[in-house]
């Protein structure tokens, strides 16, 4: 019974019913959207993790995919007039080449060369988009047009709250797979040692390659929806402080814990939002619990809070 409470089955089916209640305590649009940006923000964290947490590869850019996947989508379907059903995947495909063609040459490097590279990476994409201004807007951004399907256009914030909630469960579920299948097994073994992976047998380039692209499309397709849902967008979206934020999500929560980035995600979304009140001290309140939690719960909230249940169930 222990082991089943403590298991990522339970604790997506926690999850889905956390999701399907949530919208009672909403009490105006204001509470889906923040809720909504907690969705996207977990998702790319979910996929982040998959690529820090599970196969301990650094990645500082991560937030140029997310920029280039809402950028691709908004200029093929404000510019050019294609259906947003065609526009996403494109996206989707643009971002997942890019990785490929990019991947092999950066997870060559290892530590602060590695975490640099991907650095360079984020910051290259949010140049091109500042700068092509006759495609992107530049720095004034861009409109997007909303999501249509047969001639309905997908409105209101309750909407987009079940769309990203059930693309949440997806997520999860899909990494909960993958990290119990053999590909997950390759993944820790690169984590632990590159050259005793190889030595057992793991083609660490190949394992490499597959999981920084996997979590680039989950980053480019949360920018994709982002794109529509806001309407609005500007290079900002792939800028350097987001990616330092989707990194402290997955650190935050907990590395190598796909519900600690969910976790994640929701402290750094929400703390910003209650920490209006303080003015000039609410970024002076937001470091110091950051602080807190990583030296009183150095692995993270979620391996934490785990190892304490567990413990209170034995």
């Amino acid at each position: 019974m222990r082991n089943w409470i403590l298991s990522g089955r339970a604790g997506l089916l926690l999850l889905a019913v956390v999701l399907a209640l949530a919208p009672l305590g909403f009490g105006n649009p204001y509470h889906y959207d923040i809720a909504i940006h907690v969705l996207i923000n977990a998702i790319v964290a979910v996929g982040l993790n998959l690529l820090v947490g599970y196969a301990g590869q650094v990645s500082l850019g991560h937030a140029g995919f997310f920029g280039l996947g809402a950028y691709v989508t908004g200029i093929l379907s404000a510019h050019y007039g294609w259906h947003t059903l065609l526009s996403i995947p494109m996206a989707l495909v643009v971002v997942a080449v890019l990785a490929f063609a990019v991947a092999r040459p950066i997870l060559r490097l290892s530590g602060h060369y590695l975490a640099m590279a991907t650095l360079g990476l984020g910051i290259l994409i949010t140049i091109v988009l500042r700068t092509e201004g006759w495609l992107t807007g530049g720095p004034d951004g861009m409109i997007v047009p909303p999501i249509e399907i047969l001639g309905w256009q997908l409105f209101g914030e309750a909407y987009w709250y079940a769309l990203m909630a059930a693309l949440l469960v997806l997520a999860v579920w899909l990494a909960l797979n993958l990290i119990d299948s053999p590909v997950g097994r390759a993944l820790r073994a690169v984590h632990g040692s590159d050259v005793a992976a190889q030595v057992a047998g793991v083609n660490t380039t190949r394992y490499k390659v597959l999981i920084f692209v996997v979590s680039a499309v989950f980053a480019a397709l949360t920018g994709a929806l982002t794109a529509h849902y806001s309407g609005f967008i500007t290079p900002d979206l792939g800028g350097f402080m987001r990616s330092i934020e989707f990194v402290t999500m997955v650190v935050l929560g907990g590395m190598a814990s796909t519900f600690g980035a969910i976790v994640g995600a929701l402290v750094l979304t929400l703390l910003p939002q209650l920490l209006t009140g303080f003015d000039e001290l609410e970024m002076v309140v937001f470091g110091a619990v950051l602080m807190a939690v990583i030296i009183f719960m150095p692995r993270g909230l979620v391996p934490s809070l785990r190892t304490l249940i567990g413990r209170f169930l034995r």
